[in-house]
């Protein structure tokens, strides 16, 4: 659901990039200015975002802003500002472990803001632990093995996803998806000839890394930095 605060967990630090790549696709998917918030010690443990691989995925330059605050609280008051713009289409909240600013009180505010403003808010949550939040969904993401297209053809980046909780409804549910970017939409992983958009056999995954090695040469690019 649009307008709605969602959770997007990658439970081991080795996932950031999967659980990354994956809310960049929800992204580019919902539509609008893309704002990414990030705490500085978020490069330092994870990489910079890598510019080239949103840019892969389907995001044009001058969709996104980054904005790279000192620590979560910095990044959960931005947060709450940008999310009660209405020119924004998507924020990504981007926080490492478990830190105390991102309580129940917090996921509040940002949830009514994102039903006030329109925004959609994803919490992107590395290397952390689920706790009680007003999120109307909360995914884990991990990475899973592409399968190749006709002809061996190397397939689309692909995740293993589980909904752990969803307000209102029943949670569980558990599918390997992979993002299709010419058709710009996530589909269900399955051999040629099935409803998918892959192939046969599994080859090995290929996801948008997170890597201090691939700066996000954002300058070049055209990508808008703040903070």
């Amino acid at each position: 659901m649009r307008a709605r605060l969602h959770e997007i967990f990658a439970f081991e630090a080795d996932d950031a990039g999967c659980a990354t790549g994956f809310a960049a696709a929800l992204a580019l998917r919902l539509g609008g200015t893309l704002v990414w918030l990030r705490e500085g010690e978020a490069e330092k443990r994870g990489g910079q975002l890598h510019a080239p691989g949103l840019a892969e995925i389907g995001l044009a330059p001058s969709q996104v802003i980054l904005g790279t605050l000192p620590d979560a609280l910095a990044v959960l008051r931005a947060a709450a500002d940008v999310t009660r713009c209405g020119d924004v289409g998507v924020a990504v909240v981007e926080l490492w472990r478990d830190p105390r600013a991102f309580d129940l009180t917090a996921s509040r505010r940002l949830a009514l803001a994102a039903e006030a403003s329109g925004v959609t808010v994803i919490a992107l949550r590395i290397a952390a632990t689920p706790a009680p939040s007003a999120a109307q969904t909360r995914w884990q993401v991990a990475a899973a093995p592409s399968l190749p297209m006709e002809a061996n053809a190397p397939g689309y980046p692909a995740w293993a996803i589980e909904l752990l909780r969803q307000r209102g409804r029943p949670a569980g549910g558990a599918w390997r998806v992979e993002w299709n970017r010419e058709q710009a939409c996530l589909a269900e992983a399955l051999p040629v000839g099935g409803a998918g958009t892959g192939g046969a056999a599994a080859l090995s995954g290929a996801v948008l890394p997170l890597s201090a090695g691939r700066p996000a040469r954002a300058a070049a690019l055209g990508f808008r930095r703040a903070g």
